[in-house]
C-alpha cells in the first residue's frame, strides 16, 4: 500500500492512461499533417510540376497558379501583424500600471468582450462603416488590403495581449520587491526589467498573432476584395490562399481549382510550421543570452 492507500497498480493506471491518450492524440495529428502534406506533393504532381505555383490564374486557359495568392496572404499576415502586436504591447503596459486603474478596468473589460464577439460580426460591421469610409477617404472600392489588415489586426489584439499581460503580470510581481529596493519607478520597472524579461512571450504572442492571421478565411473574403492579382498598394484587392480555399469549396468545380485548393493547404500548414520553429529558435537564443 502506498501513502495514499492506493495499491501501487492503481496509481500506475493514471499515467498509462495519459500516455494513451498522449500518443492517440499525437498519432491523430500526425495522421491530420501527414494527408495535408501529402495532398500538396500530389496537387503538384498532377498540376505538371510548378505549374500550381506560377502567377498566371486563366482557368479557361488552363492555368492555375497561387503565386499571387501566396504573396497576398504574406503581405496580409505581416502587415496585420506589425500593427497589432505593437497595440497588443500597448494595451499590456496600460493593464499594468502605464495607465490609471479606472481605464485599465475599462480595457480589460473591452478587450474581454471582443474575444466574444464573432469573426462574421467585426466584418460586416466593417463592410457598412470602415469600407465606405476608406473609399470616400482615399479612393478605390474599400475592399482592400488596407481594410483586410485593419480588422485583422484589430482582431488579434485581445488574445496577443492576454499572452503577454500573464507573463508580464507574473515577472512582474516576481520582481518587484528587487525593482522598489533599487529605487526604480513603476515606468521604469515595467520598461528595463519586466519587458526584457518577457521576451519570450512577446515573441509567443507574436507567433500567435501571425498564425491567426495567416489563418482567417472570413475577414479576407469578405473585406480583402477576392482580385487574383499581386498587391503593390494598400488600396489594392488581393485574394489569400485563405480566402482562395472557402471559394473554391463552396463551388462544385473540379479540376485544376481544387489542385490549387489541396497546395494551398499544404503551404498554409508549412507556413505555420516554418513560423513557430523560427519563434522557438529566437526564444532559445534569447534565453540563452540573458543566462
Amino acid at each position: 500500500m502506498s501513502l495514499t492507500g492506493r495499491k501501487p497498480s492503481e496509481g500506475a493506471r493514471g499515467p498509462l492512461l495519459l500516455r494513451a491518450l498522449a500518443l492517440s492524440v499525437s498519432g491523430l495529428l500526425g495522421t491530420v499533417i501527414a494527408f495535408i502534406l501529402l495532398s500538396g506533393v500530389e496537387a503538384l504532381v498532377r498540376g505538371q510540376g510548378l505549374g500550381l505555383l506560377g502567377a498566371a490564374w486563366n482557368p479557361a486557359g488552363g492555368k492555375f497558379g497561387i503565386l499571387t495568392m501566396i504573396q497576398c496572404s504574406l503581405l496580409l499576415a505581416f502587415s496585420s501583424l506589425c500593427l497589432g502586436w505593437f497595440l497588443s504591447l500597448g494595451c499590456c503596459c496600460a493593464l499594468n500600471g502605464l495607465a490609471p486603474r479606472w481605464a485599465a478596468r475599462g480595457l480589460l473589460g473591452l478587450l474581454t468582450m471582443m474575444t466574444a464577439v464573432p469573426t462574421v460580426v467585426y466584418g460586416f460591421a466593417a463592410v457598412f462603416l470602415l469600407v465606405p469610409l476608406i473609399r470616400d477617404a482615399l479612393g478605390g472600392t474599400g475592399f482592400c488590403w488596407l481594410t483586410a489588415g485593419l480588422l485583422l489586426a484589430l482582431q488579434g489584439v485581445p488574445t496577443m495581449t492576454f499572452v503577454m499581460d500573464g507573463a508580464v503580470r507574473s515577472l512582474a510581481a516576481e520582481t518587484r520587491l528587487t525593482a522598489t529596493a533599487l529605487g526604480l519607478s513603476p515606468v521604469q520597472h515595467l520598461s528595463r526589467v519586466v519587458l526584457p524579461l518577457a521576451s519570450r512571450s512577446l515573441l509567443s504572442a507574436a507567433v500567435l498573432g501571425l498564425g491567426r492571421a495567416v489563418g482567417d478565411a472570413l475577414l479576407p473574403t469578405m473585406l480583402a476584395g477576392n482580385a487574383i492579382r499581386f498587391a503593390h498598394s494598400p488600396l489594392d484587392s488581393m485574394r489569400t490562399l485563405t480566402a482562395h480555399i472557402s471559394l473554391v469549396l463552396s463551388s462544385d468545380i473540379g479540376g485544376g481549382e481544387h489542385l490549387s485548393l489541396l497546395l494551398a493547404g499544404a503551404l498554409l500548414l508549412t507556413f505555420c510550421a516554418v513560423f513557430s520553429l523560427l519563434a522557438r529558435r529566437l526564444s532559445q537564443r534569447a534565453r540563452g543570452a540573458r543566462l
